[in-house]
């Protein structure tokens, strides 16, 4: 294997100037710092991250912590913060934030999260954290700041901590006005239960964008018209199976809070013998990778781009060797992608 020296002649440049320049230190000019990467590259030359480590106090590792892995969307805002890590040369260790509470823990307490933040993080076995839909007690997020590394986080607001976010109920307003510019007024919302209420409160936000738009358009909110599942495909079929079964309402369209809820509702009115979008029009909210398969309209919101984007962030604050202290939010975009699951109620399409 090539020497540090080796890479040094071969780039012109001293030893500490291989060093600071493969450890992405900014002050390496960009010129040097390409110099440097290419003589290395044709040596063959891989930077020992130990040594490495020890030399900056880096570890090119940055920590990434999710309350959920089997999610769609999660694993899709992974995939996108996972390939830029990569690019940039960083690895990625992930912290889940389990909920269910461990052996031996006392009612009310969830050991597995305490064992996180008390003992995990504190290790500084990373160079920052990104916090992706989390919702923080104050002991927490105190523990999360005395890890001493910058922390973005993305999906909410952490107090002290830049952070990225769609507007949860502004999507979900946007979702409902589509369906009710087509002309329905009867129309219904799977979202998530209390007890699946995620960080962040995003069933309560994405209903109440829903409950907005049909008050702000003088139509009646009807309880029996809001129905609750967990965000699965399987959770949106059994919803819909109720909901459409209710001798006591009569929905024209639904709207979904996940794309996989809206699939769901899409194979359930199926099997009820029911035609979308001429019995019944279905919106979802994500840009599910299977939405261009079943035709379904829905709000996308480029969770691999969230991914991304929030790595970017990350990383230059590493860059600047500083953390940024603004406690801004970025807003993320979000775009209503319309296709065949939507259309006008039967009535109106018919006269």
């Amino acid at each position: 294997m090539a020497k540090i020296q080796k890479v040094a002649e071969l780039a012109g440049v001293s030893t500490a100037t291989v060093s600071r320049a493969l450890a992405g230190k900014v002050s390496v000019s960009p010129a040097t710092r390409t110099k440097v990467e290419a003589a290395a590259k044709e040596l063959g030359y891989v930077v020992s991250a130990a040594a490495s480590s020890l030399a900056s106090g880096r570890t090119r590792n940055i920590g990434v912590v999710m309350p959920f892995l089997n999610s769609w969307f999660y694993t899709t805002v992974l995939k996108g913060a996972q390939r830029a890590l990569a690019d940039a040369g960083y690895d990625l260790t992930l912290y889940y934030l389990d909920s269910t509470p461990g052996a031996d823990a006392p009612p009310g307490t969830n050991l597995r999260r305490k064992q996180l933040f008390e003992e995990f993080l504190q290790r500084k076995r990373v160079d920052a954290i990104l916090a992706i839909s989390l919702e923080l007690a104050d002991g927490e997020l105190a523990q999360l700041h005395r890890v001493g590394r910058p922390v973005v986080g993305l999906g909410g607001p952490l107090p002290g901590v830049p952070t990225l976010s769609v507007d949860d109920r502004t999507i979900a307003q946007l979702a409902t006005q589509h369906l009710l510019a087509l002309g329905h007024t009867h129309i219904a919302h799977i979202g998530g239960s209390q007890a699946f209420e995620m960080d962040f409160h995003l069933p309560e936000n994405r209903r109440g964008g829903y409950q907005a738009a049909l008050a702000a358009a003088n139509a009646a909110v009807d309880p029996l018209m809001v129905r609750s599942a967990d965000f699965t495909i399987p959770g949106g079929y059994d919803a819909t199976l109720q909901l459409l079964g209710d001798p006591r309402v009569q929905p024209t369209a639904i709207f979904a809070a996940s794309d996989e809820m809206a699939i769901g509702a899409i194979l359930a009115a199926r099997d009820l013998g029911k035609s979308v979008p001429h019995d019944l029009s279905v919106i979802g909210i994500d840009g599910h990778d299977l939405a261009p398969f079943f035709d379904l309209t829905t709000v996308n919101q480029f969770p691999e781009r969230q991914g991304k984007r929030a790595v970017e962030t990350l990383l230059d604050q590493l860059q600047t060797d500083d953390a940024i202290d603004d406690a801004h939010n970025e807003p993320l975009d979000f775009e209503l992608v319309v296709r065949k699951t939507t259309a006008a109620p039967a009535t109106h399409s018919d006269s």
